[in-house]
């Protein structure tokens, strides 16, 4: 659990560097939960944190499953429902997508942090952009 919220922390940290605002952390809905919601300009992004201490980008990457991003999707729904009643989210956001941020964690190296931008689409299927 530890190295998962120091995955995080450190996500959250590197979004806010290159611009994002956090408008939400650990946002749970009963028993999903969204890692990181943040904006930059018309963006909204959904994003989703896998540390590993021992692991490669690919593996970590992989570890976002079909499961995992159906359940991402429906937090993202509930998030949606929750902060932008009516569907006003439409006329702040241009574009919302899923993201994914791996943080791998070597013992005695520094944390590397990779994303993915629009790591997949709501409703993809498996397989079919990249992991």
């Amino acid at each position: 659990m530890r190295t998962g919220r120091l995955g995080e922390e450190l996500a959250a940290r590197a979004m806010e560097r290159n611009g994002w605002e956090i408008l939400a952390r650990c946002w749970r809905d009963g028993p999903r939960e969204i890692d990181l919601v943040v904006a930059r300009g018309g963006t909204l992004a959904f994003v989703e944190v896998k540390t590993r201490r021992t692991a490669s980008l690919g593996e970590t990457l992989a570890a976002v499953s079909p499961a995992k991003r159906r359940d991402v999707e429906r937090a993202a729904a509930a998030w949606l429902r929750t902060e932008f009643p009516a569907r006003s989210a439409a006329s702040r956001f241009s574009r919302i997508r899923f993201d994914v941020v791996a943080v791998l964690l070597p013992p005695g190296e520094m944390p590397r942090i990779e994303r993915v931008e629009g790591a997949w689409v709501r409703g993809d299927a498996p397989g079919r952009r990249g992991f």
